[in-house]
């Protein structure tokens, strides 16, 4: 997977800011906008004026300044002068997805096994619209390895767990998630056709699992199989990701493909007792 000093710029860049359906009678305006105000710090960002933060979310200075004072006061935001930056109180809306899934710490074993046996970075990530969003990851034991981690996030269409998790959708959802993603080139070998990357999705279903070579990033190479749930759905995926200038991805796939797969076979049986 790719390296990005702030992961949700490398997201964004590569996916569309589609602007998620309203529902007539029950969207919160007004809630939807304090996130809009925390999605606007960033690692580029930490630290930004009012002005700055309204224009990032995209509301008026006065909107903003309400919205701010009241993270403040609610301990998720600090004002340093005519700065505000996040508070670590914040992580407490992240780690409750994490917390409400708690087969994820069993899964940590089995990664954790699996990157000693191939000495590459194991991660897990779900699919959250277009993007992939890390929940768990174990990096390799190596001075250079990929800057990834809990909460990064990439571009479904061109990585490893996205094309994954791509293929456990049902069409009619494939359809929507394609259409609604910005397909760039990010390398010269980025499949970005539109009927092509649905072929390679398909071939990844009937297959089980997906090699990425260099698609996200030049010398990046990534091997991924599905994480499923007790009824067979794909709920998440496993990766195994490394240089390539380390392992081809045809090394990658001959020498950890079986032990991915029952890396992933494992993690499921421990899904399919929890959900």
């Amino acid at each position: 997977m790719a390296s990005p000093a702030d992961p949700r710029p490398a997201a964004e860049s590569a996916t569309s800011a589609a602007t998620p359906e309203k529902p007539s009678d029950s969207y919160v305006q007004s809630f939807a906008r304090g996130l809009s105000v925390i999605r606007a710090f960033n690692a580029e960002h930490p630290a930004q004026t009012l002005t700055e933060i309204a224009q990032a979310s995209g509301l008026t200075r006065a909107g903003a300044r309400r919205i701010l004072l009241t993270l403040v006061g609610l301990g998720y935001v600090q004002a340093e002068g005519r700065l505000f930056r996040l508070t670590p109180k914040i992580l407490d809306l992240g780690f409750a997805y994490l917390t409400s899934m708690p087969f994820w710490n069993l899964a940590e074993p089995i990664m954790e096994a699996l990157s000693q046996q191939v000495h590459e970075s194991c991660s897990i990530s779900v699919l959250d619209g277009t993007e992939i969003v890390y929940v768990l990851r174990v990096p390799a034991r190596k001075i250079m390895t990929i800057n990834l981690s809990i909460g990064s996030r990439l571009p479904a269409y061109c990585s490893s767990m996205g094309r994954v998790l791509l293929a456990g959708l049902a069409e009619d959802e494939l359809e929507r998630v394609l259409r609604n993603t910005e397909l760039r080139a990010r390398t010269s070998r980025t499949v970005t056709d539109p009927d092509a990357l649905k072929a390679v999705v398909a071939d990844i279903r009937a297959r089980g699992w997906a090699l990425n070579d260099q698609e996200l990033e030049e010398g990046l190479v990534s091997l991924a199989a599905p994480i499923r749930n007790r009824a067979g759905h794909t709920i998440a995926a496993l990766n195994i990701s490394g240089q390539a200038n380390r392992t081809s991805a045809a090394e990658m796939l001959e020498r950890f493909l079986p032990s991915l797969l029952e890396a992933a076979d494992k993690i499921s049986g421990l899904v399919g007792l929890r959900t």
